[in-house]
C-alpha cells in the first residue's frame, strides 16, 4: 500500500507511537513539512527513523492515522538600543494515532520539494524484526 513517509523522525517520538500512543509532534523539517503540508485527517502516514536520504526497501516504520493536521505561526521578536529583529517560523501539529508496525517494499518519490511516498507493507506483531 501506498503511504506519505515522514522521515527522520527522533528516537522519543518512535518509542511513543510504539507504544501505542496518541501522540502530538510539531514538524518543521523541510522533507516532513511538505509531506505534512499535504496530509489530509484520516491518512495514513509512515514514520521512520531513517533520514530520507537512506529510506531505502527495507526500512522499518510505524503507521499511523492522521487525526489532527494544525497549522502554527510563531514570531520572535528581540530588540535593542541599536536594532529591532522580528523573525516568524511556521510549523505543522500533528495529532498520530499508531495502527502497527510496517516495512518499505520500495520507495515512489524521495526528492526536496515533493510530497515523500513510499510503498510499504504492514508486519505482523511476530514478524516485527
Amino acid at each position: 500500500m501506498e503511504y506519505i513517509a515522514l522521515t527522520g523522525m527522533s528516537e522519543r517520538v518512535m518509542s511513543e507511537l510504539r507504544q501505542n500512543r496518541l501522540l502530538t509532534i510539531e514538524i518543521r523539517n523541510p522533507y516532513n513539512f511538505i509531506a505534512a503540508l499535504h496530509s489530509n485527517v484520516g491518512d495514513l502516514l509512515l514514520l521512520t527513523h531513517t533520514s530520507p536520504e537512506d529510506v531505502t526497501g527495507g526500512s522499518m516504520g510505524i503507521i499511523a492515522k492522521l487525526v489532527r493536521h494544525q497549522i502554527s505561526t510563531h514570531r520572535i521578536t528581540q530588540s535593542n538600543e541599536l536594532q529591532y529583529e522580528e523573525r516568524e517560523s511556521t510549523c505543522l501539529r500533528l495529532q498520530l494515532d499508531p495502527k502497527c508496525i510496517a516495512r518499505v517494499r520500495k520507495v515512489l518519490i524521495n526528492r526536496i520539494g515533493e510530497t515523500t511516498k513510499v510503498d510499504a507493507e504492514e508486519i505482523p506483531l511476530y514478524n516485527a524484526r
